[in-house]
């Protein structure tokens, strides 16, 4: 068993190496460092949405810039960066996930991770945003969140998720009309002021 688990993580840290280029051009070595910085807000953006905290988040992201600092001589010019990054920081915290299921089993509801903060509108209604993105399966989740919460092609998408076009386009659409569904039978269940 730790055996399958030392060559899952293995693995886990090769895929991170191995990211294809699908649209933009990669920095040079002497710019790397500076690129990764640019990408700061969006790797902490896609940290909040895997986390649901903005401790956890931040901790990912650093995580990760540690990960890619200490690699940047095994990442190739020509591919894209960004996508690199983001394919690390997904490794990262998937590995993390896993990590802490085996050590202690957690027993708390993902709808009690997400507080209610402030009486406005907008806070509720971002709340039911969170709980409808949290109630989706995690591929539809991270497709939704990388194309439409973070802006990134489908190309870049399929590319951090390490599977086909397609099946990103086809993740997206069935994340995109789970939410639907769910937030359309939430707005029926609470009563109009």
């Amino acid at each position: 068993m730790a055996a399958r688990r030392a060559a899952a993580d293995q693995q886990s840290d090769m895929n991170e190496q191995r990211v294809p280029a699908s649209g933009s051009s990669a920095p040079s070595n002497e710019n790397l460092e500076e690129e990764i910085l640019d990408l700061l807000p969006a790797l902490r953006a896609y940290a909040l949405s895997l986390t649901k905290s903005p401790t956890d988040a931040d901790d990912l992201v650093q995580e990760t810039l540690l990960k890619a600092l200490a690699n940047t001589h095994r990442f190739q010019p020509g591919t894209n960066l960004r996508a690199w990054l983001f394919t690390i920081e997904r490794n990262t915290f998937y590995s993390e996930y896993r990590r802490r299921k085996r050590e202690a089993p957690s027993e708390a509801d993902p709808s009690e991770i997400i507080g209610t903060d402030g009486a406005q509108e907008w806070s509720a209604e971002l709340d039911d945003v969170k709980g409808a993105l949290a109630a989706l399966p995690c591929d539809q989740r991270d497709a939704v969140v990388l194309v439409g919460g973070i802006g990134l092609s489908y190309e870049e998408a399929a590319a951090i998720c390490d599977c086909p076009l397609g099946t990103i386009k086809s993740r997206v659409n069935r994340g995109r009309n789970g939410l639907q569904k769910i937030l359309n039978r939430k707005s029926r269940v609470q009563p109009n002021d």
